[in-house]
């Protein structure tokens, strides 16, 4: 693989840490802002709003400038973004950092993407998707939990100004490392905006709201689920998320290799597999070992379905997949805040934690019964020009 992919999956390592290191830090920052915990949980949700605004506006304005150029231009966005949270003297100056953050997130993925399949051969697209994607995996198995210790040892401030330093590596190494091709010519915004006029598009994305919606309608109530449903220790939930992290270390690289042999039969095995254990965890939630087990799978089925969901969508932009490679990464955002908040409400109603999972199952189940939708329309549209060519000419003369 070559070694500008290493620039990008720094990048990302630092973009997967500020987005979910806010969650260990939240009663400390609440405590030094003098909010709730529930109103401090509002940086949350700013960032997860701001990503999918971010996604399409700073796509929109990067059409005018290379993608290497814009590549820059989104981590020195991010580096501002979390020293304006380190610094912070009142929790709405905190709000905007994040927010600013987050502006770059959705772009640095989408045109992330779009680079690091331009960087090997057709065949190799999805692996080299994935090992950008990997600095996500990772920063949730190690950032995260670092993060959260180096916050809670030394105080939040200094996280956020680890985490700009990281975006300075990242920077450094997208200017020296990521080839400097030019802008495409002929593409404009009307151009990448006609990639959503295409309905496999449009399926892949609704793809990744559902699917990856399953993931997070379980993982967001993760901490009372394995506390009290399955008898873990508070202590025990940073390792279980360390769980989760391995499990989508693992389900990144196998899906970024297999959708390059074969993209949908992966898709299939995945959000299959993804439904099966959601729906199981429901039961399995009370015993540790199948809770533990379950919360890898998780992790591992569900990100099995990025790389290849991303590249499906690069695959049917037709030359303009910038902007729709980014929303797709939107997509995921609104997934997790759907999923999170049915989960929500069918916790509110009383029917338990673990209700969640069903959620999450059912969730898991539509991405997949809108991937064989796609599949069929797939091979319904390939269909003439399967058709060998002495045969259209005997249909032909019978005609």
């Amino acid at each position: 693989m070559p070694i500008a992919l290493l620039a990008l999956a720094i990048g990302a390592f630092g973009i997967g840490t500020t987005e979910f290191v806010i969650m260990g830090l939240l009663p400390d920052v609440a405590a030094d802002f003098g909010v709730s915990v529930p109103h401090a949980g509002f940086l949350v949700t700013g960032y997860a709003l701001g990503v999918m605004v971010g996604a399409p506006l700073m796509t929109a304005l990067g059409t005018k400038m290379s993608r290497k150029n814009m590549l820059m231009l989104l981590m020195g966005l991010f580096i501002v973004g979390n020293i304006i949270s380190a610094v912070a003297p009142v929790f709405a100056v905190m709000l905007i950092g994040r927010v600013v953050a987050s502006m770059a997130h959705g772009a640095f993925f989408g045109i992330g993407s779009v680079v690091a399949a331009e960087l090997v051969a057709p065949e190799k697209k999805a692996g080299a998707i994935a090992m950008m994607f990997t600095g996500l995996t990772v920063a949730n198995v190690v950032g995260v939990p670092l993060g959260t210790f180096v916050g809670q040892s030394a105080g939040w401030r200094v996280t956020f100004f680890l985490v700009a330093a990281l975006g300075v590596v990242g920077l450094v190494g997208v200017a020296r490392l990521v080839p400097d091709t030019p802008k495409p010519e002929g593409v404009h915004l009307r151009h990448e905006l006609a990639a959503f006029r295409h309905v496999q598009v449009l399926l892949a994305m609704a793809m990744t709201v559902l699917g990856f919606g399953g993931v997070f309608a379980a993982i967001t109530y993760i901490a009372p689920m394995m506390t009290d449903v399955a008898g873990y220790a508070e202590s025990s939930v940073t390792w279980l998320l360390v769980l989760f992290g391995l499990g989508m270390v693992v389900g990144n690289l196998i899906g970024g290799k297999f959708a390059d042999r074969k993209l949908m039969p992966m898709l299939f095995t995945a959000l299959g597999g993804l439904t099966l254990v959601l729906a199981l965890f429901t039961a399995g939630a009370h015993n540790k070992i199948t809770a533990a087990v379950a919360v890898f799978l998780i992790g591992a089925l569900g990100f099995a379905t990025v790389p290849p969901l991303q590249k499906r969508v690069l695959d049917y932009a037709h030359g303009a997949p910038t902007l729709a490679s980014a929303v797709n990464i939107g997509a995921f955002n609104l997934g997790n805040a759907l999923a999170a908040w049915l989960g929500g409400v069918v916790i509110a109603s009383g029917f338990g934690y673990t209700s969640a999972n069903w959620v999450g199952a059912t969730l898991a189940a539509s991405a997949l019964v809108l991937a064989v939708v796609s599949s069929r329309l797939e091979r319904r549209a390939a269909v003439p020009d399967e058709v060998p060519a002495p045969d259209r000419r005997s249909v032909a003369a019978h005609r």
